[in-house]
This record gives C-alpha cells, structure tokens and sequence, in this order.
C-alpha cells in the first residue's frame, strides 16, 4: 500500500491527540521539538520532498536522549519514559516509508495514549482517550481500506470500538485486582493543597481559597445537624510563638470515651493528600480500615494517604473524652513559649481572678470575643513577633486559625489545658447523590479544653464572631465582596444543580470504576453468586468469558461472511438469468434452477450442458451448506462466459 497524505496527516493528528495532554507535564523544550518535527513532516507531505536522510535523524535522536538526560539527571523513571516515548513517535514520522512503520507508529499511539492515566484519571481524561482512539482506529481503517472516505472510516472504527465493549468489561470485571497501580500512583493521587500537621496565621485562609474536594460522607441512618459536623484532622499541641504543631504525644496510653451515647455510622471517601491522618467526626469509637488512634482522638493510616481511601466509621457524638488525661499531657497542654505576648498572658491572669471556674473562664473569652469588635475575614492584616497580642489588641481581624490559636493561648495563660485542632467543618449536602461534600474551603479549626468533670470539651471561638459560618457555611459568614472559590460563591439554582449532578457522576466513577479494589470486586461477585473467589479462579473465569465472547463474535463474523457469499451466489444465478430473459427465455417467479434448466434445455438444446452446469453450481453453492472461496469463483467465470 502507498502511504498516501491524508494517511500520513491523519497519523500526524494521531501524534499531536496522544501527546498534547502531556505539555504541562513535559519540559517546555520538549513540547517545542516535538511541535516542529510533526510542522516537519506536515511540511515535507504537503510540499512532495524527500525525507531526511537516516543519519541526520540519528543524530537528532542522540542529541534528544542526551537533552533529556541531562534534564532529569537519569534515563530511568516514569516521567522520563514517556518523554522519550512521545519525542519517539515524532521522529518515527520522519522515518516513515513502508506500511509497517504506519504500524508501529499505530501501536506506539495505543499505548502513548495509555500513559495519560499516569497524571490525571478522572472522567474528562478518559473521554478524551476514547476520542483519541477513535481517530487512532480510524487511520488505523484508513492504512486498511486504502481510499475509503473519512465518514465509512470513522463509523467502522467506532463499531470496532463498540464491538470491543463487551471483551474490555469483562476483562475489568473478572482480572484479579493488585494492591495500587503497577507504575505508580497518578499525578492527581498527589493533593495540591489540604491541611498539614502545623498552623500559623493565614494557613487555613490559604488554603479557605481552593475548592477541589477534601472527602465525600454518606450516613447510613441517622445524621447529626449542622453544627455537630466538626471533622476531626491534627490535633496540636505544641507552639513556638508563630504557629502551632501537632510534636509527639507524651503518652502512649489508649484515648478513653465514657458515658458516650448518640453513635452515628458513615462512609467516608477521601481524596488522597499524601498525609497519614484520616478525618472522623468527634468522636470517633470505631473505624473499618488498619489504623492508629492516637491519644488525642486522632486517626492516623499506617502510611500516607496517597490514593482516594475509603472507610467506614462509627462515631460518637455526646461523650466524655480523657476524664484520666495523664498529668504529662496536661503539662503539655499548659505549654507557653517564654516572652510572647505579654499583654494577652495579663488578660488571661486577669480572667481567671475573676472567674470562680474553668467553665466561666471559657465563658469569658468567648464574651471578649464577641463584644469587643473582632470581625472574621479572609484577608487579615500580618501581625508581629507577639502574634497574639497583635490580634487581640490591634488588629482585631482574622480567620479560624486566628481565633483557635488565640483562644488557647489566652486558656494556657490562665492555667486551663487546651489545645488546637483543625479539621473540616460542616459540608454541602448532594441530595441527587445523598452524601455531603467537604471542599478545601471548608478547612477549619477549633479549640478543645481539659475540664476535671468533663474531660476534653470542644470550644469554637468562631463560633463567637460569625456563628453564620457554623449554621451555613464560608460564604454566608464573608461580605459579599469577600474573595471566594467559584464553588463557594455560586448560589444560582441551576449551576447548584448542574455541578451536584457533575459531582454525582465524578462520585460514582470514583467509587465502580476508580475505586473497584479486590474488596470490591469480590462483594460483587459474590452477589453475583460466585463463592470461594480465588486469584486462580477469577484468572480462570476471565479467560473462560473472553474465550466465549470471541467464540460468540467469530460465528458472528462467520455467519456474516456466509451470509455476503450466499448474496453473491444468488446474484450470480440472476444475472445468468437475465441473460436469458434477453433471449426471450425468462424465468417464472415460482421456478427453481433445476427445473428453469431443464425447460432451457427443452427449448434450446444447444445450451443444454452449460444450463445445468450453472444450474448445478448454483445449487451445491446455494444449498449446500457451504459458498466455498473457489467455488464462487468458478461459478463467477462460468456466468461470465455464459453466451447466447
């Protein structure tokens, strides 16, 4: 076959779909290489010269390989291979001569193509892959069918394609799953933003700014209101006089929960962060995957969380929390970096003469809190060495991190155990997928205090200054004029609509598709009604559907193939017919071959042999089971030579 230019741009087009997703991954000098060598060869088609010669690509490649080398400092890994794979392929154009370099370039597209899933696998990825490889199979008819227009090429590869459906879910449904992915995790698996295991002044308003999804919840039963959703994340206990840190707990001893009532059971989904903790509602008694919890109620996976996790959870809203807290905790919660803030430490001391318990201390922060101006913003102004004082006495403004922080530094200073945690607070309700999303804008932190009949108690001093935020989320507590993610700020009832059914379909492609684990596979199999699953008896079933599958397609395809060359026969048999109906000697509607040949030999006695001949053919071609290749073909000359 020629390589004609339409195949040749349609392979170019191939090229350029399997490797522009990965120009923000690629080094900006790679994405300009391959660029010019496709403008290359475009060029050298349209104008009809000659490719280059074999040693200029030689050298082009060597200074290619010696480039990258030196731009990863390796030729080994991940990244690098896919470089080199796609500055491959568009050499390869330059070097294309024969039908079986269209080939290679078909197969190296194929599995270019599969390299998108390293960097992102959500739904938008996969359609632009399925789109991708509908034009691949469609140059691929085009190297097959030679001058076949664009329109038949494109809906033979899209049967081809659909033809594939049937073999591709049965192969996702049947082959025994690995623990994590075979190269790696995706780039997306990788959080861009989510909390960490320490907090100072504008961390959470940072982060308040995004809103790609930090977890999902389902509740199975009963749901708690608004304001008991607090998601616990890093409990911190240490501060150095600029930002709080979760250090180390002083005991080992077991978290303990008594006279603890109102269990509530949920499902969380949580997007990878690659941190280990893992978010619970206060407090949590129960979780369904390997993990620690900590002295201080925090849940920790046994590695960090670099793939989306799921798990379930039962938690416990009305408690008691560590009426027993060992002494060194406590200690450690009364902890105060020496010299800061001065000021803020002779309020506190002022506080706690006034106060005739711990519980009207706590009360009495909170009323400073709220009636002495403070105002809850985004943007709050930076604040000095004595961060604290700076707050409480200037500024006045800030976010969660800003009230959290100060509030149990003001309880330190006047003898109460508190420390900071940080978390997620509320969520925004999907009633078409019924789970609730948290957002990285949901980001939140809150203080707990130790008191002697109580244990740890949880205060949220923002509560103080904008209880809005608690009751109904960021937006309702900012200005309008507030900066705010998209998510956050869109109240319109159509875009609410349209991006929770978005959500829904992103939720149900995380959880069959992405998320279809061993756990998962086998609780749907065995619903299916398959017992005892086993690797070796998955591996057996998957082979034994494909095996039916391609056995059902071939007598499909030979049904088919029959039926065309039955077709064939019967046009043959008309078109000596016809012949005869010229001469005045037509057949009857009702007339079979045997008898028409007979009433033609009766009449012309000089066709006699030849009638039957062709009768004869027909009959064992038409009847008899089978149109054999050769045997259409002698009958096909025997009606050619056929004359009157």
């Amino acid at each position: 076959m020629k390589l004609t230019a339409p195949l040749i741009y349609g392979l170019i087009a191939c090229i350029l779909l399997v490797s522009a997703p990965h120009a923000e991954h690629l080094p900006l000098w790679v994405s300009a290489i391959c660029s010019a060598l496709l403008a290359w060869r475009a060029y050298l088609t349209w104008s009809g010269n000659p490719l280059p010669p074999r040693w200029l690509l030689l050298v082009v490649t060597l200074a290619c390989v010696l480039a990258i080398a030196a731009t990863f400092r390796t030729l080994f890994g991940r990244e690098v291979g896919v470089t080199l794979l796609i500055l491959l392929a568009s050499l390869k154009l330059l070097e294309m001569r024969a039908v079986r370099d269209v080939t290679v370039l078909i197969y190296l597209s194929c599995f270019v193509i599969i390299t998108n899933f390293f960097y992102s696998q959500s739904i938008p990825t996969a359609l632009f892959m399925l789109l991708t490889l509908l034009v691949i199979m469609a140059t691929w008819v085009h190297m097959q069918t030679g001058d076949l227009a664009f329109r038949p090429r494109l809906r033979i590869a899209g049967i081809l394609l659909l033809q594939a459906i049937p073999l591709s879910l049965v192969i996702f449904v049947l082959f025994p799953r690995v623990q994590g992915p075979l190269w790696g995790m995706p780039q997306d698996a990788y959080a861009s933003s989510g909390l960490s295991d320490s907090m100072a002044p504008g961390s959470l308003s940072r982060l308040s700014l995004s809103d790609a999804v930090a977890f999902r919840v389902v509740f199975n039963g009963r749901e708690p209101t608004r304001e008991q959703l607090y998601w616990r994340g890093p409990v911190l206990w240490d501060f150095d006089g600029t930002s709080w840190k979760r250090g180390r707990n002083a005991t080992l001893q077991r978290p303990v929960l008594t006279d603890a009532t109102a269990p509530v059971d949920y499902t969380v989904t949580l997007e990878p962060h690659n941190k280990p903790w893992l978010f619970v509602l206060d407090m949590p008694a129960k979780i369904s995957i390997p993990a620690d919890l900590a002295p201080d109620f925090q849940v920790l996976n046994r590695t960090p969380v670099n793939a989306r996790t799921r798990y379930s959870a039962t938690s416990l809203l009305s408690y008691r929390a560590n009426l027993g807290e060992p002494p060194q905790q406590l200690q450690r919660a009364l902890a105060l970096p020496q010299g800061y803030n001065p000021q803020a430490r002779k309020l506190a001391a002022e506080w706690r003469t006034r106060s005739d318990s711990d519980m009207a201390l706590v009360q009495t922060a909170l009323g400073y809190f709220n009636r002495n101006g403070f105002e809850y913003t985004l943007e709050p102004p930076l604040l000095g060495t004595n961060s604290v004082d700076d707050f409480i006495f200037t500024t006045k403004k800030g976010f969660c991190e800003h009230y959290a922080g100060s509030f149990v530094f003001l309880m330190r200073a006047a003898g109460l155990p508190a420390r900071v945690v940080t978390g997620y607070q509320g969520g925004e309700y999907n009633d078409l997928g019924g789970y609730y999303i948290l957002r990285q804008y949901d980001a939140h932190a809150w203080a707990e205090v130790w008191l002697r009949d109580r244990g740890w108690v949880r205060i949220d001093p923002t509560a103080a200054i904008a209880p809005a935020r608690i009751q109904s989320g960021l937006n309702a507590a900012l200005p309008d004029n507030a900066t705010l993610p998209f998510l956050a700020r869109t109240q319109s009832p159509l875009l609410l609509k349209l991006r929770f059914n978005l959500d829904a379909l992103t939720n149900q492609w995380n959880q069959w598709v992405l998320g279809y684990n061993t756990e998962r596979q086998f609780a749907f199999l065995t619903r299916l009604g398959m017992e005892d699953i086993t690797w070796k008896k998955l591996a057996v079933d998957m082979l034994s559907g494909v095996a039916l599958l391609v056995g059902i397609f071939t007598l499909l395809m030979l049904r088919r193939l029959s039926v065309r060359q039955a077709d064939a026969v019967q046009a043959l048999w008309l078109k000596a017919c016809r012949k005869l109906e010229k001469a005045g000697l037509p057949r009857a509607p009702h007339e079979g071959a045997t008898d028409y040949a007979a009433r033609i030999a009766a009449a012309r006695p000089e066709l006699t042999e030849e009638i039957y001949d062709l009768a004869a053919r027909y009959a064992s071609l038409r009847y008899g089971g089978e149109a054999e290749k050769d045997g259409l073909a002698a009958f096909r000359n025997a009606v050619r030579a056929f004359k009157l």
